[in-house]
């Protein structure tokens, strides 16, 4: 019996692969919006350092994707 239309959408990489980078990109953002908020609300902070904290998070959430992309390619081809 030939596989089904979703079953063949969930099993391409491609679609995997965005399924995964939006999980995380829904709580990583999450986290830091409630952090950045907490930075302009909550401290004695000038506005700057919660610029600085939103910049600083865009570089290491494609630092820590590329190091999550890594390991699910490792996983995935050591069971193979």
């Amino acid at each position: 019996m030939e596989p089904g239309f979703w079953s063949r959408i969930q099993s391409n990489p491609l679609v995997q692969g965005f399924i995964v980078y939006s999980i995380f990109r829904a709580f990583y953002g999450a986290g830091i919006l409630f952090v950045t908020w907490f930075l302009a609300t909550e401290t004695n902070n000038p506005w700057w350092v919660s610029v600085l904290f939103l910049l600083a998070s865009m570089v290491f959430s494609r630092i820590l994707f590329r190091l999550i992309k890594k390991w699910q390619n490792s996983e995935s081809s050591s069971q193979a």
